[in-house]
Parts: C-alpha cells; sequence; structure tokens
C-alpha cells in the first residue's frame, strides 16, 4: 500500500481554514479517497490536553512564550505519532487544520522567539515529516478581526493587531521560503471560490503521486 497525503492548511484566525479543510475532505472522500481530518494543537486526546493548556490562560500564572513554544511541539509529537503517520501509512490523506509552519509564524513572528530557536526543535520533531501540500489563506488582519467579532475568543484570539501583523508577515515569508509545497491563497475571496481553487491543487497533487 501506498503512503498517503499530508496536506496543511494554514492562516490567521478568522480566515476560513475550518470551512476549506471540511470542504478538502468532502472532495477527496467524493472521489474515494479515504481522509484523516483532524488538527493542531490538539488531534489526540492527549494533544487535546495540552490545546487547553495552550488556548485557555490560566487564573494565576501566564504561560510564558518558549514554554507555549515547547507545549505546541510536544502536541504534535504526540498528534504526529499517535495520529498522522498511522494514517499516512494506512494510506489516507491526512487534513490538517495548522501544522508546523503555525509555529513559525506565531511562535517566532508573533512572539518573536525567532527562527532560529524553533528550527532545531522541529527538525527534531518531525522526523523529516513535512506537508505535501500546504494551503496558506491569506487575508489583511482588519478584515480577520473583523470576522471574529461576535464571538467568544481564546487566548489566542485575543491578541494584538500587532500582533497578527507580525503572524501574518512571517507566514508570508514561510511561503516564500518554503515555495515547492506552498499555495498562498487570496482568502477575501468567498468559501466557494477558495473550495474551488483548493480543490484544483488538490487533484494537482493526486496527479502527481500517480506519476
Amino acid at each position: 500500500m501506498s503512503m498517503g497525503c499530508l496536506i496543511s492548511v494554514e492562516g490567521i484566525e478568522g480566515a476560513g481554514k475550518s470551512t476549506l479543510v471540511e470542504s478538502i475532505a468532502a472532495f477527496l472522500r467524493s472521489h474515494d479517497i479515504a481522509v484523516c481530518q483532524t488538527r493542531e494543537p490538539g488531534g489526540t486526546p492527549v494533544a487535546e490536553s495540552i490545546r487547553h493548556l495552550l488556548l485557555h490562560a490560566h487564573p494565576h500564572e501566564p504561560l510564558t512564550h518558549r514554554a507555549e513554544l515547547l507545549l505546541m511541539f510536544a502536541s504534535r509529537i504526540q498528534h504526529i505519532e499517535m495520529c498522522i503517520l498511522p494514517a499516512l501509512q494506512r494510506g489516507e490523506w491526512v487534513i490538517c487544520d495548522r501544522f508546523v509552519d503555525a509555529s513559525f509564524a506565531y511562535q517566532g513572528g508573533g512572539r518573536g522567539l525567532g527562527l532560529e530557536q524553533i528550527e532545531p526543535i522541529a527538525a527534531w520533531s518531525m522526523g523529516g515529516l513535512e506537508p505535501d501540500l500546504t494551503l496558506l489563506l491569506d487575508l489583511p488582519v482588519e478584515q480577520a478581526m473583523q470576522r471574529l467579532q461576535g464571538r467568544h475568543k481564546d487566548k489566542i484570539e485575543q491578541e494584538s493587531l500587532a500582533f497578527f501583523e507580525s503572524v501574518r508577515s512571517a507566514y508570508l515569508v514561510r511561503a516564500q521560503q518554503m515555495s515547492q509545497r506552498f499555495l498562498v491563497l487570496d482568502a477575501t475571496v468567498s468559501a466557494d471560490a477558495l473550495a474551488l481553487q483548493s480543490h484544483e491543487a488538490v487533484k494537482r497533487l493526486w496527479a502527481s503521486e500517480d506519476d
């Protein structure tokens, strides 16, 4: 049995990642492709417990930036070893709402920790695994924040505009550096237009896998 493919969907809050993940998963299933649909941080019971620590502020003790980074990768290692790799080995296509690039954007860019601290942790944690395709939904921060109005926000979603500007910039730099697997999509367009573009990218990916 051949290995499955790993597709990650990235972007700041409000960009439409969750909707697109659902659309891609449905599209693949409609072509009789087995799908594992998951998210980060999270994806397994243990990793979801870590997600809770990351996204909900403790009433008496703030989480330091470096602790946040390491918790993200602890969750990711659990996710990879218990969920993603087994699914890929079964030949399933894994569609992940955020993956390793989020750490470079949020902790590297938003928290200002820098790539030089994250790269060795990522190299050790990932064991050479990287997405076959990363779809980056790019959206101006002001529009993203408008989309979040009226909904309950977790700890990350409550960050400042400057924080999200840094995250967005880090994502775009990462996309340029890793252009062989990134596709940047304009998230200001309709969900249907985004779905169509992403489905075309997925079709190109499975065509390349068949070659």
